[in-house]
């Protein structure tokens, strides 16, 4: 089991040690959103990832029957999104205090990353999705 957490610590949670994928993305609104150049996230069923402290502070954004975001509704920070019909998360990576056995596989969004940034690792790129 690994522990997350958002800046201020107010909410915490837990979340399997069991990601059925990860990635980089380079699109745009995951530079917003962190801050840096990719947000580096892990994929998992939606029933592996529990809030256990601080759930009135969570804040969701964008409800749709696809899913939404969460983020600590005191220091703002991005803990996950639920996606893909509400089934999956995807974790922020930064947010978990251990380090996951599943590390990032694979570039996606690369057609829109930063011109600023520059890719030095061997891992596969996709433009858009992986096919």
């Amino acid at each position: 089991m690994l522990k997350g957490s958002c800046y201020c610590g107010v909410v915490r949670f837990e979340v399997e040690d069991a990601f059925g994928y990860a990635f980089f993305c380079h699109c745009s609104r995951c530079r917003r959103r962190t801050g840096a150049a990719c947000a580096a996230i892990g994929g998992i069923e939606i029933d592996q990832v529990h809030v256990t402290e601080g759930r009135e502070h969570l804040l969701k954004l964008g409800e749709s029957e696809e899913g939404y975001r969460c983020l600590c509704g005191q220091c703002f920070s991005p803990l996950y999104d639920v996606v893909r019909a509400q089934r999956f998360a995807h974790v922020q990576l930064g947010t978990l205090a251990g380090v996951p056995r599943r590390r990032p596989d694979h570039h996606i969004h690369v057609a829109y990353k930063a011109a600023w940034h520059q890719i030095t690792d061997d891992l596969p790129q996709f433009d858009e999705f992986p096919p």
